[in-house]
C-alpha cells in the first residue's frame, strides 16, 4: 500500500514537473514533448551526491582521483547553474571521512546544508529520505562513493521506494575496478539507469537555443568536461585569432 500511495503522489508531481519543462520552447522548431520520457531534464528529478569526501577517495580504485573529481564537479556545476533540486549526504564528517570535495564546495559552499549521517545506506537515515522525498520529483539521481556499498544501497532501497533511479557511474567509485563493475551490474539489474557526467550535463541542457544558458554551460564544460571541455576551448580561442587576423 505504501508503494502505491508514493508512486501516485510521485506521478501527479512528474505530470506538473513535465508541464513546467514544456512551457519552456526557446525555438518554436523543438518540441520538449518529444522527448522520452525517461530522459532527464532540470525539473523532474533530484540529484542525490553521497560521501564524496577526502577519505573515502583514498581507496577508490576504478578510476585516477583526479577524473573523480573532475566529474563530481561537473555534476555538482551542472545541479547549481540549472537549479536542479539536490541533496548532498556525508558519513561521519568530522570523525573519519573529511570534508567534501573542494569540485563539490564551489558550488554548494554551505556546509550546514550537507546531511552528516553514521548509516552506510543514506535511505536508512530518515533526513535523507525526508529531503528527497520533499522535492516531490519521480526520478532519482545518484552519484557517491563507494559504488559497491552507499551507493548501491541507497539506489536499491530508492527503487523499492517507488523511485526511477539513475546511476552517475564516473562521479561513482569503487576500491576495485571489479567492485564497481559489479555494483553497477547489480544495479541495473535491479532497473537501475547507468548515465555519466557530461552525459548528465548534456542530457539537462538538451537544446543550444538556450541562449540563456549556453555560457554557464560552455564555462562548466571546458573546467570539467575533460577532452570535450578542451575541444570547445579550441575552437573558441582559434575562431578569435582568425577574427583578430581579418583585422589586419
Amino acid at each position: 500500500m505504501k508503494k502505491v500511495i508514493v508512486a501516485l503522489a510521485l506521478l501527479a508531481v512528474t505530470v506538473a514537473a513535465n508541464a513546467q519543462w514544456k512551457q519552456y520552447n526557446p525555438n518554436p522548431n523543438n518540441d520538449p514533448a518529444n522527448g522520452a520520457a525517461q530522459l532527464l531534464n532540470p525539473t523532474n528529478h533530484v540529484l542525490l551526491m553521497i560521501d564524496h569526501e577526502s577519505q573515502m577517495a583514498f581507496a577508490v580504485e576504478s578510476q585516477p582521483i583526479e577524473e573523480l573529481r573532475n566529474n563530481a564537479g561537473l555534476v555538482a556545476g551542472t545541479s547549481k547553474i540549472y537549479e536542479i533540486a539536490t541533496v548532498i549526504t556525508t558519513v561521519a564528517e568530522k570523525s573519519f571521512s573529511g570534508p567534501v570535495f573542494p569540485e563539490i564546495k564551489e558550488h554548494y559552499p554551505d556546509e550546514s546544508q550537507y546531511i552528516d549521517r553514521t548509516t552506510m545506506n543514506s535511505w536508512e537515515d530518515k533526513r535523507v529520505v525526508k529531503a528527497v522525498n520533499d522535492f516531490g520529483k519521480k526520478k532519482l539521481v545518484i552519484a557517491g562513493l563507494w559504488t559497491e556499498v552507499c551507493t548501491l544501497t541507497a539506489a536499491l532501497s530508492a527503487i523499492e521506494d517507488g523511485y526511477e533511479v539513475y546511476v552517475i557511474t564516473d562521479a561513482s567509485g569503487g576500491v576495485s575496478k571489479e567492485a564497481h563493475d559489479m555494483a553497477i551490474t547489480r544495479m541495473v539489474q535491479a532497473g537501475v539507469q547507468p548515465i555519466t557526467s557530461l552525459q548528465y550535463l548534456l542530457e539537462v541542457h538538451r537544446d543550444w537555443a538556450r541562449s540563456d544558458m549556453y555560457l554557464p554551460v560552455l564555462e562548466l564544460s571546458k573546467k570539467y568536461g575533460g577532452a570535450y571541455g578542451l575541444g570547445i576551448d579550441y575552437i573558441k580561442t582559434m575562431t578569435e585569432w582568425m577574427k583578430e587576423g581579418e583585422g589586419h
